[in-house]
């Protein structure tokens, strides 16, 4: 490999040769990285945060202390994962029954979030833009830009890209924050642009 290394990995931190890592991310405290790993550019990985073989992140994802990222486990560029929420990867675990042939994947998508302490079940996808309230227990798909809290998680309302909740008018219509327009057509919300 030879040369400067573009990313950062703190000196408690282990990097497996074969791990691919991304330009400008920034691996802290005591967190390992095994081979096969793929991670994007600019990412934060908190501390003590491992990512297995077969996990994927892309692009400016944020990886807050305590989480560990399981084979089949996919994530996005732009998803914030709160400090030490849980990802799974089969449904009936046993310690005496070797079950990595189950493994479901799980996918955050772009630009979602989810809160601190919640938790994932494996084989379900986190929508584009979507907030996980902290805590919470994913147990079942959730839609793009929807706002989900509690266990089991579900839905409270909708939420724009910058991540504050948005109010419907009497035409579906909606203007997030940052002063974008939404739709909501068929229990979906859409950025007006993309319609």
């Amino acid at each position: 490999m030879g040369g400067k290394k573009e990313y950062y990995v703190h000196e408690s931190s282990i990097v497996d040769e074969g791990a691919e890592i991304g330009a400008g991310t920034k691996i802290w405290h005591f967190s390992h990285v095994l081979k096969g790993a793929k991670i994007g550019s600019n990412c934060g990985i908190g501390q003590g945060c491992c990512i297995a073989g077969a996990a994927v992140i892309g692009d400016n994802v944020r990886l807050q202390n305590g989480i560990s990222v399981y084979d089949a486990v996919t994530i996005e560029d732009d998803a914030f994962c709160g400090p030490h929420m849980v990802f799974t990867n089969v449904l009936n675990p046993r310690s005496f029954i070797s079950r990595k042939h189950e493994y479901l994947p799980t996918r955050l998508c772009k630009g979602c979030s989810v809160g601190a302490g919640s938790v994932i079940i494996c084989g379900n996808t986190v929508g584009r833009y979507a907030m996980v309230g902290s805590g919470s227990v994913v147990t079942k798909d959730i839609k793009p830009f929807a706002l989900v809290y509690g266990n089991p998680a579900r839905q409270h309302g909708w939420v724009g890209i910058c991540g504050t909740k948005l109010h419907f008018d009497e035409n579906n219509l909606a203007v997030g924050e940052d002063g974008r327009r939404y739709v909501l057509k068929n229990d979906e919300v859409f950025p007006e642009d993309e319609i």
